[in-house]
């Protein structure tokens, strides 16, 4: 199934140098995951506020949904690189595999849930959405117990649902009013998310199935 993720390995690539010279300033997994964290909240906050009355100093909600793109593209960045440190510099630890799998959802309801303040926006969609995304990366985790390895299949997995946000900033922070156009396309990513949810659970079983 086509999915964002299928591009990892290009963009790993391009950010391998920055990777080595965080090994030798000894940066860890764990702190670029916390980064990636931290991100997301300060993003997700910022999105909160700009919804409520104007206040000086405070940015706007337009300033904070054209960033959205820039912070979804650092998010990402800074996941490939705490994998690629853990992995290619021996830093894997079992504290890392769980702070980096409970990093991906909170990175997630940070970012996205707030989208469900915006004036316009159908609530329930975004909610739904949420939801969906921790289903769906809950499911993706549960292949290491039925077939041990970790599930990424697609249509709509963690990448995707990235790239999908960051349009929808970018098309909403022009000024572009979130009609019609909006609830079709939130709907259109929960049904992609159901579909991920499914294909991810008959990948774990036709792994056990080739077994046997």
């Amino acid at each position: 199934m086509v999915s964002i993720y299928q591009c990892k390995s290009v963009f790993q690539n391009q950010l391998r140098p920055l990777v080595k010279q965080l090994a030798t300033w000894q940066i860890s997994p764990n702190q670029v995951t916390i980064s990636a964290i931290w991100l997301s909240g300060v993003t997700g906050l910022a999105l909160v506020q700009s919804t409520q009355i104007a206040k000086p100093f405070l940015p706007t909600t337009q300033s904070v949904l054209l960033f959205l793109p820039i912070a979804l593209l650092v998010r990402m960045a800074l996941n490939a690189i705490d994998g690629m440190l853990a992995r290619e510099y021996e830093k894997t630890t079992k504290f890392g595999c769980i702070l980096n799998e409970l990093g991906d959802v909170l990175s997630d309801v940070l970012l996205y849930l707030p989208f469900a303040l915006l004036e316009g926006i159908f609530a329930p969609l975004i909610v739904g959405i949420v939801i969906l995304a921790i289903v769906s990366e809950m499911v993706g985790v549960l292949g290491y117990v039925i077939d041990y390895q970790r599930h990424y299949e697609g249509p709509m997995g963690k990448s995707d649902r990235a790239l999908v946000f960051g349009v929808i900033g970018l098309i909403l922070g022009w000024g572009i009013e979130p009609t019609q156009w909006l609830t079709i396309l939130l709907s259109a990513v929960i049904f992609l998310q159901l579909w991920t949810i499914g294909n991810r659970i008959q990948g774990m079983l036709q792994e056990v199935e080739s077994w046997k």
